[in-house]
């Protein structure tokens, strides 16, 4: 198989991004005088969306509706203002983001964060070639459901079996196998390997490059 297509996940995968989103959710729970959390704590809240973070990060286990939509636009909010603040592109991804625009792969985004601080964020930090790049617009829409990853397939006209899916979380692999794509785990990212491998992870990158042994490969 020939791929011909590469679409990342963006925090955890392409942009460490967890000082940020903690400090925000952080300064939410500081203004109603609740328990704070670490940053490898966060890394077990993110990864299906603000709204499913903010759930998590509240003391009570069952929040009441209100609470969490005053915290999610409080948590917006002030995530907006500092989301580049520490914000980075891991080492070698804009090697290897260069390198797949070299070979004319073509390159998308797409986040279970909102989409217009997905598209600041990517905007920000990463090269302007990325298309398309796509955060959660409606909540039915986010990963693990399949629908926009192969709306981007039919955007950019390639076939989901000739598109790898990237990603850090079983979330990555597991809309990757719904939309039947190549599902590729990352090492760096916000999960250990061992669930990456459980979820159906076909390769675990160590170092971003190596995902142009699989293009190679295949």
């Amino acid at each position: 198989m020939k791929y011909k297509a590469v679409i990342f996940d963006l925090d955890g995968t392409l942009v460490n991004s967890i000082k940020d989103i903690a400090d925000a959710m952080n300064i939410v729970l500081k203004k109603r005088e609740y328990p704070t959390y670490n940053y490898e704590t966060y890394k077990t809240f993110v990864g299906s969306g603000v709204k499913s973070l903010v759930i998590k990060a509240l003391p009570d286990a069952k929040p009441k509706t209100e609470e969490v939509e005053e915290c999610l636009i409080d948590m917006m909010q002030v995530y907006s203002e500092v989301c580049t603040n520490k914000t980075k592109p891991y080492e070698g991804i804009l090697e290897l983001l260069e390198a797949l625009k070299t070979k004319n792969i073509k390159v998308s985004v797409l986040s279970n964060k909102e989409d217009t601080l997905t598209k600041k964020i990517s905007a920000f930090l990463l090269p302007d070639y990325l298309s398309p790049v796509l955060g959660l617009k409606v909540e039915v829409d986010k990963k693990p459901n399949p629908k926009v990853a192969l709306e981007i397939c039919e955007e950019i006209q390639v076939k989901p079996e000739e598109t790898i899916f990237v990603g850090d979380t079983d979330v990555d692999i597991l809309v990757a196998k719904n939309a039947n794509m190549l599902p590729v785990g990352v090492s760096w990212g916000f999960r250990d390997k061992k669930g990456l491998i459980e979820g159906g992870a076909t390769h675990i990158l160590e170092h971003p490059l190596d995902l142009l042994k699989i293009i190679e490969l295949d």
